[in-house]
């Protein structure tokens, strides 16, 4: 019997299996999510997003089929001050479960870049009618290839990250040595050997692996961390912020490649993370942006339907970055009317 369909028959299948999926800011979590949807259409997910900021964009990202329902949760990290919602958020599906059970079959819950699972694990332990009613059947990480190393020395919530998987999914490995490569797999193993490590390339990885797998289990989470169940006191460094730019003018695509190739070049380590959706004068699909530090991909979206409000959305995220000056940049790179085509 599969993976995926194993569970079907175990006693705990009246529980709706939920993965967490997780890894730092710009490892590839929303291209992984993609592929799962794709490829699961027919599994009927229900996903909730969690943004580092005010303003969500992977719902704009998600570009796969077979999400029932994609709930954003961009007030906060979902590790902090948005657990409460988090937990409302799994009652509120439960119960529209109840009234249509082929609503969903499953969770996924992207978690912000900057979480840490463990308060994010509780919830489905501490909680009782969380409990009572699902299953955490994974940790699934995603670790950025070409700046893990870093990460791992710098962020906390990086480390967290990698010691709770249950599956570690490495990305990005062709923009690395083999000798690199290995000597950041043998440190993923130092810090949790019992997780399975799998290169992914733009999201391509073995379903099976990551859905219905029982990869969650308390005793060996205990065992690394034995106040798990307790109360948990995350926090993040203040010196990371994120901020938005919304704007319905159009921008001019070469002042704004401009914009980001100043920007990457005085403020590369500063920027652990930049998304967004643009439109463009003179084209007609959207296109979306996706960068971590110094590298950064620009890619065609799809075409803007008729009648559709055509604005463009840039989220920022990291270490003292000059948000009016850089807002003050962005403005200049609009055009000065909206000569769409």
């Amino acid at each position: 019997m599969s993976a995926l369909t194993g569970t079907r028959n175990d006693p705990r299948a009246g529980k709706i299996p939920v993965t967490i999926l997780t890894g730092f800011l710009g490892a590839g979590k929303t291209t992984l999510l993609n592929r799962i949807l794709h490829e699961r259409h027919s599994e009927r997910i229900a996903v909730i997003e969690n943004e580092f900021g005010e303003t969500g964009i992977d719902n704009d990202l998600l570009f796969g089929g077979g999400a029932e329902q994609i709930v954003e949760m961009n007030n906060g990290c979902i590790c902090c001050t948005v657990r409460g919602d988090l937990v409302r958020i799994l009652g509120e599906l439960h119960a529209r479960r109840a009234v249509r059970p082929d609503a969903f079959r499953r969770v996924i819950i992207e978690t912000t870049g900057l979480a840490d699972p463990a308060p994010v694990a509780q919830t489905f332990f501490i909680d009782d009618e969380v409990a009572a009613n699902y299953r955490l059947d994974a940790i699934v990480t995603v670790v950025d290839a070409r700046h893990a190393p870093a990460q791992l020395d710098a962020h906390h919530e990086a480390q967290e990250q990698v010691g709770f998987a249950d599956r570690i999914l490495l990305s990005k490995t062709d923009l690395v040595s083999a000798v690199e490569a290995r000597q950041l797999r043998e440190r993923l193993i130092r810090i949790n050997p019992r997780a399975p490590i799998t290169p992914v390339h733009f999201g391509a990885a073995p379903i099976a692996e990551l859905l219905d797998i029982g990869g969650f289990s308390l005793d060996a989470i205990l065992a690394i961390e034995p106040g798990f169940l307790g109360e948990d006191t995350h926090t993040h460094d203040d010196a990371i912020q994120s901020f938005a730019f919304t704007s319905t003018t159009p921008f001019d695509a070469d002042k704004l490649q401009a914009f980001f190739r100043d920007l990457i070049a005085a403020r590369a380590p500063d920027l652990l993370r930049y998304k967004g959706v643009v439109a463009f004068a003179g084209h007609d699909e959207r296109v979306v942006f996706q960068g971590v530090h110094m590298t950064m991909s620009a890619d065609a979206g799809r075409a803007w339907a008729n009648g559709e409000a055509r604005e463009s959305t840039l989220v920022f995220i990291g270490r003292g970055l000059p948000k009016a000056a850089l807002i003050g940049r962005l403005k200049a790179c609009l055009t000065s009317e909206n000569n769409f085509p």
